[in-house]
């Protein structure tokens, strides 16, 4: 006890208590201590009891503390770690100035947390925090449906983050989670939205989904896949970084496709969507290749692209718009049509091909089944 109160000198009362608890070792099958996890995997994949333990309430003490005036977070902290008096007093003095953000799973993975240890507990602090979340989710949405990276919208080298973003299914994260407040998942049911709450929540997924219509790309006529984000305004396939050019996305397309699977009775704009994107896909695979990393002379790994006819089909992250054809890019921004012409760094350093689109197209069979659709 002489210990933690020296200690607490330091980092508070409740910063010690949780470098005490926080580092114990879990009752897990594998014996990981909590600090070695994800913070995702500890938002969300706990054994049910523990959301009730005091292991969890010393958590959501961070997630309390990290939460922006806004409602949001930020992106990439592991909340689940003890935070110092330093850092704590940073980030009350952000709390103000500082916007939050979808990327990376950001906000809603919190939401999901405190609607866990809420469920468990009843602790009306978390439901006062999970409630701004929401409201934040809500504020957060333009009035064509889609939702911005970063809210606030930011300026200068970041304004990208004010598109539209499909890009790491942003918004198909914030869609889904906004499906599942409206379901009878007992973690949400237990922090009693009210009718006019789940009223603009239906609203905004709505939204959403015409979103999705409106943003989806057509050629000759026909719909196709999407860029990984979109013009807040124009709607118009957008640049976001150097070398995140107005393209076709063979990832973040199918993310869009799978949630549209998902509504039940589909209105024939829906299905035209989703019978356009399957096309496209089926048309644009770049054959059957293996990504292997090679060893070079100064010891550095170097991802290289085999043709193997017993490999798995690929399809390429980006899409040239007028040629349909897959492209690289390094940070100058200049098409490449091989990833051996691009830098070590990018060729490394992103991913430029991907399998996403087996789960659609494995999905679209059964689809159009229960569908009625030929």
């Amino acid at each position: 006890m002489n210990y933690i109160t020296a200690l607490s000198k330091t980092v508070g009362l409740i910063g010690v208590i949780a470098v005490f608890a926080i580092t114990s070792v879990m009752g897990q099958s594998d014996s990981k201590g909590l600090m070695d996890m994800r913070w995702k995997d500890v938002a969300v994949k706990m054994p049910e009891a523990w959301y009730a333990s005091d292991e969890a309430k010393l958590v959501a003490e961070n997630v309390l503390l990290t939460q922006k005036a806004i409602g949001g977070w930020e992106k990439n902290k592991p909340y689940h770690h003890p935070i110092d008096a330093s850092t704590k007093a940073a980030y009350l003095k952000s709390k103000d100035k500082i916007g939050a953000t979808f990327d990376n799973d950001a906000t809603i993975t919190e939401l999901r947390f405190l609607a866990n240890v809420y469920s468990k507990t009843k602790d009306e602090r978390y439901k006062k925090a999970f409630d701004r979340g929401v409201d934040y989710i809500l504020e957060a949405q333009y009035d064509n449906g889609g939702w911005p990276q970063f809210y606030p919208v930011r300026k200068g080298s970041v304004a990208y983050s004010g598109h539209i973003t499909f890009n790491d299914n942003a918004m198909v994260n914030i869609m889904r989670f906004l499906k599942e407040l409206l379901s009878d998942d007992p973690a949400f049911q237990s922090m009693q939205l009210s009718d006019s709450k789940k009223a603009k929540i239906q609203e905004a997924y709505d939204k959403g989904i015409a979103c999705f219509l409106k943003t989806q790309i057509v050629v000759k006529g026909e719909p196709t896949a999407w860029c990984a984000q979109h013009d807040s305004v124009s709607l118009a396939p957008a640049k976001a970084r150097s070398y995140e050019l107005p393209s076709f996305s063979g990832s973040e397309s199918v993310g869009i496709v799978l949630m549209l699977m998902e509504i039940e009775n589909p209105s024939d704009e829906v299905k035209a969507s989703i019978n356009g994107a399957v096309k496209w896909f089926e048309e644009h695979s770049v054959g059957r290749l293996r990504i292997d990393t090679q060893t070079m002379p100064d010891g550095s790994k170097d991802r290289i692209v085999v043709e193997d006819k017993n490999a798995p089909l690929h399809w390429g992250r980006f899409y040239d718009l007028e040629t349909e054809k897959i492209y690289f890019c390094d940070r100058d921004g200049i098409k490449k049509d091989s990833i051996t012409e691009i830098g070590h760094e990018r060729r490394n350093g992103y991913s430029w091909f991907t399998r996403a689109p087996e789960q659609m197209l494995e999905k679209y069979p059964e689809w159009k089944k229960r569908n009625g659709i030929n």
